[in-house]
């Protein structure tokens, strides 16, 4: 199965530059990533966006913290496009699962990203709420797991495991922290993987041998050293 790569930016010249690049399938954005940007006005900011990106899939999160205005949120996000995925997180900030907000949106066919995930138990919980016939997408956050000690291979492995009987439910793997990262997703046989933009070109020099990554490592330190103008 092939794994595919989506750009995680909301920085609209990234995204008209990935956009025509045959390597990235998608996009994800989250609140995080759009004040980064510079976005002022969410939907605003989001038609932009969605002008640059017409078919290609990319998800917009909600904000709001209570599930009824989540819902409002939701509602209108999915109006923007139909390559839109309406992201949810699995809980609010008190803890709470999102379990009646995923069911509702589901069972109307809006297509979901369900996100903040890092456990197997979530992805059951999401799989459950989740109507088998609207597409959706689980991102477990196998970067942010890992800066924590944590591994999150296993969880990936349970998660591919039983989400492989549901045929809407795409597992992505997010936060993603180097170009392995891409390996690994692959030998899981993750659905997607979103990358920041520089992870992405990195791709590119897969397959070098090693002692060309050597020489490169040193003709770099040497192009640093004669900049600095170095003596001892």
């Amino acid at each position: 199965m092939k794994t595919k790569i989506f750009c995680d930016s909301a920085d609209i010249k990234i995204i008209r530059e990935f956009n025509d690049n045959s390597l990235v399938s998608g996009f994800t954005t989250n609140p995080s990533l759009m004040r980064l940007a510079g976005a002022k006005s969410y939907k605003n900011y989001s038609l932009k966006i969605l002008k640059v990106c017409k078919k290609k899939p990319i998800s917009f999160e909600v904000f709001a913290d209570n599930p009824k205005e989540m819902l409002k949120q939701a509602y209108q996000i999915n109006k923007w496009g139909k390559n839109v995925y309406v992201k949810i997180p699995v809980v609010n900030s008190k803890g709470k699962f999102m379990g009646p907000v995923i069911k509702e949106l589901s069972d109307k066919k809006i297509k979901l990203n369900i996100t903040a995930v890092y456990t197997f138990e979530q992805t059951k919980k999401i799989a459950k709420s989740l109507n088998k016939k609207s597409k959706s997408i689980i991102s477990i956050f196998a970067g942010r797991m890992a800066d924590k000690g944590i591994d999150p291979v296993p969880v990936f492995k349970k998660s591919i495991a039983y989400c492989n009987k549901f045929k809407n439910i795409e597992i992505l793997w997010a936060s993603t922290r180097e170009a392995y990262n891409y390996i690994q997703a692959k030998q899981l046989n993750c659905n997607i993987i979103t990358m920041p933009p520089k992870i992405i070109e990195k791709i590119d020099s897969f397959g070098k041998k090693p002692n060309i990554l050597t020489l490169d490592t040193v003709k770099g330190f040497l192009i640093d050293s004669k900049k600095s103008r170095f003596k001892i």
